[in-house]
């Protein structure tokens, strides 16, 4: 049994406010958001971070995008617009080590913060 906490969200072993799903990918609701919409979208498969990515994960990696922008449709955050954020590694912020994606919205968004 994996101790990836998205690998059990995945597989449905904890449970989370899951906003959309398919075979390749699930997306929630995170549970300490940083923006009125703040949802994580991660692939059903273990990949530890973007360093880890290889070849055959560009198809994986494009539908995750196509993803995050009916998720954000859906969420009505689309119009106005949301920031997605990865994180990776421990200087970049990474705190769990399965590939993730923060969809952002329902705010203005500063840079570099939230």
């Amino acid at each position: 049994m994996s101790e990836c906490i998205f690998c059990k969200i995945a597989s449905k072993e904890i449970p989370a406010n899951i906003v959309y799903e398919d075979d390749l990918v699930i997306a929630f609701h995170d549970i300490e958001p940083a923006a009125p919409t703040h949802v994580i979208v991660i692939p059903k498969e273990h990949i530890e971070s973007l360093n880890n990515v290889l070849d055959i994960h560009k198809e994986l990696l494009g539908h995750i995008h196509l993803c995050i922008s009916k998720i954000a449709k859906k969420l009505e955050i689309s119009k106005e617009g949301f920031r997605v954020v990865n994180n990776c590694g421990e200087l970049g912020g990474q705190t769990v080590n399965h590939i993730h994606f923060h969809l952002l919205g329902g705010k203005q968004m500063n840079w570099p913060a939230g």
